[in-house]
């Protein structure tokens, strides 16, 4: 994809699911990527598989001085930062009038803090350089509502909905993007190890119903790690401040 090739690329939570597709695709596009996660054994794992155009750094983004670390740390393996994901998330169910102060700033500093600390920390590396750059942040067809047992994980995607239309209002003189998928129902490890502790057989995935998913199927990391793809590449240039919906139907304005 033209405007990739040789952009250094941090992409959160990318060990596993979508954030392993998205660091695979970019790599093919010719870009040199970071990847994240918590595991040092699973992150250089990746990096193995990827060769020599990724880097690994671990850390947890509940703690707050995490996602500077992660900027420092693309710099530091490839000179530069072109561009950022923010992928990792974490979406614990709660019940319904039973959200405790604990389980709210769990998925509030991971899946709102860390976003914004990282993007600030991009923003002021991109400043450093005298670039512009790209920053897409990983949100969710449940900003719109959302599930029942999803009210914070919900919220959570919601305000990074403001956030990205906040930042790219401010910093798109100085040619920084920002753009946002809310993406659909996708299949990864860890939803199938969801759905099947919350009830599902295995093979749930090839059974779902046609209103949910009206190709016939749920989508894919690779999917979603395309639409990745072209946000940060310069063919989506300068689009900005938009969120764009990952999914197989209409989100908003369905009847029935």
């Amino acid at each position: 994809m033209r405007g990739l090739t040789g952009k250094a690329i941090l992409v959160t939570g990318s060990s596993n699911g979508i954030g392993h597709a998205m660091a695979e695709r970019l790599v093919a596009e010719g870009a040199k990527v970071v990847v994240h996660g918590r595991d040092r054994e699973e992150v250089e794992g990746v990096c193995r598989e990827l060769g020599g155009q990724a880097a690994p750094v671990t850390g947890d983004l509940a703690d707050p001085e995490t996602p500077q670390a992660l900027v420092d740390a693309t710099v530091a393996a490839f000179g530069r930062i072109d561009g950022l994901v923010n992928n990792a998330g974490i979406y614990p169910r709660g019940e319904v009038t039973g959200t405790t102060v604990d389980f709210f700033d769990e998925i509030f500093a991971v899946n709102v803090r860390a976003p914004l600390l990282a993007s600030e920390a991009a923003a002021r590396a991109f400043r450093a350089q005298g670039s512009g750059g790209a920053i897409v942040t990983v949100g969710s067809i449940n900003a719109w509502c959302g599930l029942p047992r999803l009210t914070v994980y919900s919220m959570s995607k919601g305000a990074l909905m403001t956030m990205t239309r906040n930042l790219a209002d401010s910093l798109g003189p100085e040619r920084i993007r920002l753009n946002q998928l809310n993406v659909g129902w996708t299949f990864t490890a860890n939803e199938d190890a969801t759905q099947q502790k919350e009830g599902q057989k295995p093979g749930w995935e090839k059974h779902v119903p046609v209103r949910q998913a009206p190709s016939g199927r749920i989508m894919q990391p690779e999917e979603i790690a395309a639409h990745t793809a072209f946000w940060l590449s310069d063919e989506s240039a300068p689009v900005s401040g938009q969120i764009y919906e990952v999914e197989q139907f209409p989100v908003i304005g369905r009847m029935g």
